[in-house]
């Protein structure tokens, strides 16, 4: 019923109240271990990605919608300076494995998109929800298991720009 709900609910989520949440993950705060399937039903942990260099982990609130487009394509036509800094990218939402799939598939994203259906990850990072069934955009650094970088308020055009000044700087 949830979903049904969620569905309809779809076009207007960005009219709805964000759920009060935990006060949100802060820099310097670990980064939290959690897993969900990704866009071809494999189980990720993000615990075993961490040990690979920094993380960025960004929510959003549903595949395939004008703004999580945006932004999703921003890392996608950056993805290769991403890389060049050995940054992974996982992208989070409550949609299921089909449209994640889908979503990736069609707008050619060569990263990870976790299936959240439970919303497991985005209640470990302390994300709010939207009429209970929709991520508020985020988005989280993670540098040696800790967050390096928040943005609460996460940009559509410009996620990747944003992530690779904060690199340079903390590069710098």
């Amino acid at each position: 019923m949830k979903r049904i709900i969620a569905l309809l609910l779809a076009p207007f989520f960005f009219l709805l109240p964000a759920m009060k949440a935990e006060e949100p993950l802060d820099v310097g705060d670990p980064a939290p271990g959690a897993k969900a399937p990704d866009q071809d039903g494999n189980v990720v942990s993000l615990e075993e990605i961490y040990g690979k260099g920094d993380v960025l982990v960004y929510f959003y609130p549903r595949a395939d919608t004008p703004g999580c487009t945006a932004q999703a394509c921003s890392l996608r036509d950056d993805f290769e300076a991403l890389s060049d800094r050995d940054v992974t990218v996982i992208g989070v939402s409550t949609d299921n494995v089909e449209a994640q799939k889908a979503f990736k598939e069609k707008h050619d994203l060569p990263f990870t998109l976790l299936a959240d259906t439970e919303s497991e990850v985005i209640k470990a990072f302390r994300v709010p929800l939207r009429g209970g069934a929709f991520a508020t955009r985020q988005a989280f650094l993670i540098r040696d298991g800790k967050i390096a970088w928040r943005d609460l308020s996460a940009s559509t055009q410009q996620q990747a720009a944003d992530v690779l000044k904060v690199l340079a700087s903390l590069d710098g």
